[in-house]
């Protein structure tokens, strides 16, 4: 896999993570995130049964994402775009496509955390339906040893809206 442009021609398309895209994945991870996951991380979720989908042009990662599935619930743990196909929409598809999937598990409710500091994360949830809901003080890793707020989301799937199928 490249984080090359993607071809033009190439069919965007979800596959599942395995083990075998972990060294794409991780490179990506650290090419978009000032504190990123490590490999191991990705393993465990793997491990774990989670939820783990890329989302490929061709050979070319676009992004991709991690949850977790609960009781009538999912949380998202992760997602990424790479930075070269960032502000083209890619996270608002891999949304829907969570959301799908999270209805078709059972779920009511999709949780997730993000960066108080995160303004353009926020703003896609936003976008998207999450509304906020609490905060995590002092939840995740920042820069010279200190910790940064997370903002708790969440998006209620009955009134999520439903991706419309393309004919």
């Amino acid at each position: 896999m490249n984080l090359q442009n993607p071809d033009q021609a190439a069919t965007v398309r979800f596959e599942p993570m395995n083990e075998l895209h972990l060294d794409a994945v991780a490179n990506l991870e650290q090419q978009a995130h000032a504190h990123p996951w490590q490999r191991r991380h990705f393993s465990d979720c793997l491990a774990s049964a989670y939820e783990a989908q890329l989302l490929l042009a061709g050979d070319t990662l676009l992004g991709y994402f991690v949850a977790m599935k609960g009781v009538e619930e999912v949380h998202l743990l992760n997602i990424s775009v790479a930075p070269a196909h960032q502000r083209q929409g890619w996270a608002r598809v891999m949304l829907d496509a969570l959301a799908l999937w999270s209805r078709g598990q059972g779920a009511q409710c999709l949780w997730l955390e993000a960066r108080d500091g995160n303004t353009r994360a926020l703003q896609v949830y936003k976008a998207h339906g999450f509304r906020r809901v609490g905060v995590r003080r002092q939840y995740y890793p920042a820069a010279q040893g200190r910790r940064e707020d997370a903002v708790v989301m969440s998006l209620k799937l009955d009134a999520a809206p439903v991706p419309k199928a393309v004919p």
